[in-house]
């Protein structure tokens, strides 16, 4: 792939003005990446729209221009920053400093300049999250035929080896008026265009030297006022003040540190309505965590995680427990290894003792794309006396990732270790898996087995613990899990209206540690996707359960131990996305338990190009079980209002009404980047009960203002 697609990149005599114009004489003799391939809904055929990308560096700035060839109007989904870039016309560039396919950086932006960032990792098969934050530069301009675009991305916002002259790139375009996505490279189907075993070679004249002076600090400063309700407290008022700081030990490795951090900031969680017997998983969304976060987190299979860091900082309500300290370092050591150890320390309260949190991960490079990968974890209560030493719990890991050099093989296998006071029996934890990822058809095979005593302070397991209604009690059980998935997908050579038929077959199979049944889950899926973005669903679930504890959704009697076998329904639409009105609907009927279940889920956008977004999202939920075991209907409507002022000044408003969960809630953030990576945030909250309806929880008042200084 490399010696196929190799772009030179020399040094400018001057700084290159950031303007869009590309009027600077380097970009008249710069060599051109061009000939872009379709990378969506095809793969066969060079791009509809093509682009020229040049690039060029000096000794601050790594620069990038590109003439996007388009017509004079474009889909932009909204003016904020990370938000919806796949689902807006873009021009971005995927950047892997070390070129060994591990990680990489992603630096992306709209025709109106709105910029996206994200870390890549090898690893990695979901979606991007675009929670990595950094500064860099940028400018677009529009013309009747095209679009330009010029970045300047500072070299110490990069992780790189000092002295490297070749760097994998590649370019990505996005062009939703036609439904295409285009790369520079060609790269197959099945992979995302930001694929890190898929790029091309960026031939520096002259290796980059070490960043120097590469030191941030982000101070803040936060006043609060809070009123609780429920326990009839006068309000109070408060303010507090901390600090970020990001230090680059080398050029490749990089140390976060952060002191009395807040993150009153980020957005209230999107809840749902949770129809299992398990916890449900939310995402991280602070920032300090997310930073090579891979390196922590991507250890077993996403439904039983040994790490997860919203459990340091944050009860299992996702209430903030203070933070008094922490620090990171992360990067890599040569060209095969990434490192990362993470230490934080919490603050007592009235609830939960001061405890300490201790991760280290590494990642190994062997062969072409494939990894060994081990952690150690460690909590430990800091509290005095004898309780609090013995109050801690301990884990290790290590993991094998083999991907071919297509990357359409893959197998994994892990061994993971717990070591908790009082319990050092049944506390492994093992996994292994692989598969073929084709361009038309995909298969794999996943199995995990949890000890009963395997426990793990620092991640998520989500079904480990299982609620006994009758006694109101908690009760852990291992299990062992077997997960297999088939798809194949039919891709119409002329495609006028459809541009795939997907048809997926998905199965879970889980047992009790004595080998004996607990879960059976088929789940049928037969998509459409249509030229127009709109997307048409059918699936069938068939579920057996064999429940070991009585369990309720109302609050009737709970369904007794035994066997329930039912099987539900589902059909979902989802319309046209580039239109000014998007709709999303979704009916689910069928057996549940020993009863019944119909569900109806109805979403509406109105976009408002591209100051406004409006949407409402309904769904309710029918429960009906016979005789003493009651009925209800859950209720979860949501609406929300963004309005972009300008690409610095953003209000988001949204309300969350949950039956479920007893709780109304709204948020308000009106957001101000008066500087790159600087802001000011004014936050309003407030909580009340659905029953009694509205009363009063609590409500809060918060502004926060940080400030990005490099040194």
């Amino acid at each position: 792939m490399q010696q196929e697609y190799q772009l030179r990149i020399s040094r400018t005599p001057q700084p290159i003005k950031i303007d869009g114009e590309l009027t600077d004489s380097v970009w008249n003799s710069a060599e051109a990446a061009t000939n872009f391939w379709e990378k969506w809904p095809q793969d066969k055929d060079k791009a509809k729209r093509q682009t020229e990308v040049r690039l060029a560096y000096d000794n601050t700035y790594l620069y990038v221009a590109a003439i996007c060839y388009d017509t004079s109007q474009y889909i932009i989904q909204t003016l904020k920053r990370d938000t919806k870039y796949w689902d807006s016309d873009g021009f971005a560039i995927v950047i892997d400093p070390v070129n060994q396919q591990t990680n990489g950086f992603f630096f992306g932006v709209s025709p109106l300049n709105v910029q996206s960032e994200d870390l890549l990792s090898a690893s990695s098969f979901g979606d991007m999250t675009f929670s990595w934050d950094n500064k860099w530069f940028s400018a677009t301009k529009n013309h009747p035929t095209f679009w330009t675009v010029e970045m300047a991305i500072p070299f110490k916002t990069l992780r790189y080896k000092a002295g490297s002259t070749k760097w994998g790139v590649n370019f990505v375009r996005t062009d939703m008026k036609n439904n295409q996505y285009s790369t520079w490279t060609k790269v197959p189907l099945q992979f995302l265009g930001t694929d890190l075993g898929y790029t091309g070679v960026m031939i520096w004249d002259d290796a980059p030297g070490q960043a120097k002076g590469n030191i941030s600090l982000i101070p803040y400063i936060t006043g609060s006022a809070v009123t609780n309700h429920e326990d009839g407290e006068p309000t109070k008022v408060k303010f507090n003040a901390g600090f970020d700081a990001k230090v680059a030990v080398t050029s490749s490795l990089n140390l976060d540190l952060t002191v009395n951090p807040d993150f009153s900031q980020v957005e209230v969680d999107k809840q749902v309505t949770n129809l299992t017997r398990f916890d449900i998983f939310f995402p991280e969304r602070r920032t300090f965590f997310l930073e090579n976060n891979d390196l922590f987190t991507e250890f077993g299979p996403p439904p039983a995680r040994p790490f997860f860091s919203r459990r340091i900082g944050l009860d299992r309500n996702g209430q903030t427990i203070p933070i008094l300290f922490g620090a990171r370092i992360s990067g890599n050591l040569g060209n095969k290894w990434r490192v990362g150890l993470m230490n934080m320390q919490t603050k007592a309260t009235a609830d939960f003792a001061a405890q300490n949190y201790t991760a280290f991960a590494f990642n190994r490079r062997i062969w072409s794309r494939s990894l060994i990968k081990g952690y150690v974890h460690n909590r430990q209560n800091t509290m005095s006396g004898e309780v609090a030493k013995k109050d801690y719990s301990r884990n290790a890991g290590m993991e094998f990732l083999y991907v071919n050099k297509k990357g359409d093989w893959n197998g994994w296998a892990g061994l993971h270790l717990s070591d908790k006071h009082t319990y050092q029996d049944k506390n492994i934890y093992a996994n292994a898996g692989g598969g073929y990822f084709g361009r038309n058809f995909t298969m794999f095979i996943d199995y995990y087995n949890i000890g009963t005593n395997y426990y793990t302070d620092m991640g998520f397991i989500n079904r480990i613990e299982n609620y006994d209604a009758e006694r109101d009690s908690t009760i852990r059980m291992g299990f062992h899990q077997f997960y297999s998935e088939i798809e194949y997908n039919i891709r119409p050579e002329k495609r006028k209206r459809i541009n795939n038929h997907s048809i997926n077959l998905a199965t879970s199979v889980t047992l009790n540690p004595d080998g004996s049944a607990n879960e059976r889950v088929n789940q049928l899926n037969y998509s459409i996707f249509f030229q127009n973005t709109s997307i048409l669903t059918f699936q069938i679930d068939n579920q057996d359960i064999h429940l070991l504890y009585p369990f309720s959704f109302t609050e009737k009697t709970p369904f007794p131990v035994g066997k329930y076998s039912y099987t539900f329904y589902n059909l979902e639409f989802l319309s046209d996305t580039r239109k000014s009105f998007i709709f999303t609907g979704i009916v689910r009927a069928g057996q549940f338990y020993n009863g019944t279940l119909q569900s109806y889920v109805a979403g509406i956008t109105f976009r408002r190009q591209p100051w406004g977004n409006f949407s409402l999202d309904f769904e309710q939920n029918l429960l009906r079980f016979p005789g003493d075991y009651g009925s209800t209907s859950l209720f979860l409507i949501s609406p929300r209002a963004e309005i972009n002022f300008s690409n610095s000044v953003f209000w988001t408003t949204f309300l969350q009404f949950n039956t479920q969960r007893n709780n109304f809630n709204i948020n308000s953030r009106l957001q101000w980047r008066f500087r790159p990576m600087s802001d000011f945030f004014l936050v309003y909250t407030d909580n009340y009960f659905t029953d009694p309806f509205l009363r009063t929880k609590n409500r809060a008042l918060v502004f926060k203002l940080n400030y990005w200084l490099t040194i």
